[in-house]
């Protein structure tokens, strides 16, 4: 709502009245903010300017800013990277989410009962977010944290994702890019191949990921529901291959976790 001293818009005047209420150099942070990724984790201030489309003279003031309030911070080769007070947003973000709140319970069980690491995840464009990480064993090939995004089609839970999606949504999600790039020895690379395991896990209600992602790697998801029926967050149990055998996988680990999903779908309403 806009300031009790100030008029409420009318429909004609509400484009110019939101307008009016953005404050660009905070706009500016922000963007400077959102260009670091995983991938991109320290940025040289040029980069900054460039990739925002400010002076350069600009880019310093908010860099400068943004380390003085504790959200980034100077390396000695003069680039920058994010601060320790950015996760806090990230964190206080996720926490509000009634998905992770409503979550946390039975994956922290599912973690206790199978003495393995349990992630919970969602589609964010062709890549899978990861909102919750409890990581219960060494898993030396996959650097995974809350916020890490990995390719869909090389996840157990972006399988299972994806395969909720209908051929539209699914066409409009993934390109020739979405197959790119290293992987594991098994590694789903075309379409046609990806096709027919979604379709196997539709029928079958759950996805293993067999080397896939990265060698050494294997684990197994399924759906979580909204009270609506639809596939809102996938959740996996992932453990090291030489340990556990595709069989292994399915036999021990797939009903714990079916349980689990199952809980937070009635959590959430679902059934």
């Amino acid at each position: 709502m806009p300031p009790r001293d100030e008029p409420t818009p009318s429909p004609a005047e509400g484009s110019a009245s939101k307008r009016s209420y953005h404050v660009e150099a905070l706009a500016k942070g922000l963007r400077i903010l959102a260009l670091f990724t995983e991938q991109r984790p320290a940025m040289k201030l040029t980069d900054m300017a460039a990739e925002t489309g400010v002076p350069l003279p600009t880019a310093f003031r908010m860099a400068a800013t943004l380390v003085t309030e504790g959200f980034l911070e100077q390396l000695p080769d003069g680039a920058y990277r994010p601060a320790p007070k950015v996760l806090t947003l990230g964190f206080s973000a996720l926490r509000g989410m009634t998905l992770v709140e409503l979550a946390d319970g039975p994956l922290r069980r599912l973690a206790t009962v199978t003495g393995q690491t349990v992630n919970l995840g969602t589609l964010s464009d062709d890549r899978v977010l990861y909102l919750i990480r409890l990581r219960n064993n060494d898993l030396v090939t996959a650097n995974i944290q809350v916020g890490s995004r990995l390719p869909a089609v090389r996840t157990s839970i972006g399988k299972v994702l994806l395969a909720d999606l209908d051929a539209a949504e699914l066409e409009q999600c993934l390109s020739d890019v979405s197959f790119s790039g290293a992987g594991g020895p098994n590694a789903i690379r075309v379409p046609a191949r990806l096709a027919e395991t979604l379709a196997e896990i539709r029928d079958q209600g759950w996805a293993i990921q067999d080397e896939e992602l990265a060698y050494g790697l294997r684990s197994v998801a399924a759906p979580v529901r909204d009270a609506s029926g639809v596939v809102v967050a996938a959740v996996n149990v992932a453990v090291p291959a030489m340990e556990f055998p595709v069989g292994r996988l399915h036999d021990e680990l797939r009903p714990p976790l079916l349980d689990a999903c199952r809980e937070i779908t009635r959590l959430l309403g679902g059934s």
